[in-house]
C-alpha cells in the first residue's frame, strides 16, 4: 500500500516544497532618491583678520611710546626741578624723614603725580586718535565735543582739593591732634595726605560729563536722576568717606560739591532731553 496515495500527493515530503523567496529590504521597497552631495567648502579665512588686527596693535604701540615718551620728559624736567616747586607741595610744614629711602620714595611719588597730571592732555590726545576709528558717529561727536571740558573739570577738581580742601583739613587735623600729642608729620604720610585730597577730587568732577554720555546712549535720564536723588546722595556720603581721610571737615568739603555737581548734572541732562524733543518735535 501506498504512504502516498499512489503519488497523488503533490510533495512526497516537505523538504520538496519550493523554499519561499526571502523579504526584500526596506531599501529595495522604497526608493531613496540620490541626491548629490557637494562638499562644502571650507574658508581658510581666519574669523578676526590678522592683518588688522595686527595694523590695530602696531596702531595701539606707537600711542603707548608716544605717550611713555611724554610722560618721562615731562618726569625728568619735574624731578630736575624739584627744589622749585618743592616748597609749593609741602606749604611749609614741617616734615620728618623717617628713614634715608623715604627721601627718594616721597621725590619719586611726588614727581610722578606731577608728571602724569603735566601730561595728562597728551596722553588723552594720544587715547582719542587711537579709539576714535572704532568709535560710532554718535560716540566719536560726544567724546570730540567733551573731552576738553573733561580735562578741565578734572584740574579744576584738582585745584579745588589742593586749594581747599587739603589746607582745611590737615590744619583741623593737626589742631586736633596738637591738643594732647607733639605732632610730627612724616614725608611719607604727607604725601599719601596731600595725593588723597586732591586727585579724587579730580575724578569726582567729571560726574556731569559721565551723566551726559550715559543720557547721550540712553543708559540714564533726568527722571530717573530724580527718583534715586536720595540714595545717590547717601552714596555720595559714603564715597566722601572713602576717599577723604577721617574727618568730619574733608568729608563735608568733598560731599558739598558732589551734590551740587550731581544736581548740575540732573539739569543738563533735562536740558539735552528737551533739545531733542524740540528737534524730533
Amino acid at each position: 500500500m501506498d504512504p502516498y496515495e499512489d503519488g497523488k500527493r503533490k510533495y512526497l515530503s516537505p523538504l520538496d516544497k519550493p523554499q519561499a523567496e526571502p523579504p526584500k529590504p526596506v531599501e529595495a521597497l522604497v526608493e531613496i532618491p540620490t541626491v548629490a552631495i557637494e562638499e562644502d567648502h571650507v574658508s581658510d579665512e581666519p574669523l578676526i583678520p590678522v592683518t588688522s588686527l595686527l595694523e590695530h596693535l602696531s596702531d595701539l604701540r606707537k600711542q603707548i611710546i608716544k605717550g611713555l615718551t611724554v610722560f618721562i620728559l615731562f618726569f625728568i624736567v619735574v624731578f630736575s626741578t624739584i627744589n622749585i616747586w618743592f616748597p609749593f607741595i609741602t606749604r611749609g610744614h614741617s616734615l620728618v624723614i623717617l628713614g634715608p629711602l623715604e627721601v627718594v620714595k616721597f621725590y619719586m611719588t611726588i614727581s610722578t603725580t606731577l608728571a602724569f597730571g603735566l601730561a595728562m592732555p597728551f596722553l588723552v590726545h594720544f587715547l582719542w586718535s587711537f579709539i576714535k576709528p572704532g568709535l560710532k558717529e554718535e560716540e566719536s561727536r560726544f567724546l570730540g565735543l567733551y573731552a576738553p571740558i573733561m580735562l578741565v573739570l578734572f584740574l579744576v577738581g584738582v585745584a579745588f582739593g589742593y586749594f581747599v580742601v587739603n589746607p582745611l583739613s590737615y590744619t583741623f587735623l593737626v589742631s586736633i591732634g596738637a591738643t594732647n600729642f607733639d605732632v610730627m608729620v612724616s614725608a611719607n604720610e604727607y604725601m599719601h595726605f596731600l595725593i588723597m585730597t586732591t586727585v579724587p577730587l579730580g575724578l569726582l568732577f567729571e560726574l556731569p560729563i559721565v551723566a551726559l554720555f550715559l543720557s547721550a546712549i540712553g543708559v540714564l535720564t533726568a527722571e530717573s536722576m530724580k527718583k534715586i536723588r536720595g540714595w545717590s546722595y547717601i552714596a555720595m556720603g559714603v564715597g566722601s568717606a572713602v576717599i577723604t581721610p577721617p574727618d568730619f571737615i574733608s568729608q563735608l568739603l568733598v560731599l558739598i560739591p558732589m551734590i551740587i555737581l550731581y544736581e548740575i548734572s540732573i539739569y543738563l541732562v533735562k536740558r539735552i532731553e528737551r533739545k531733542q524733543i524740540e528737534s524730533t518735535a
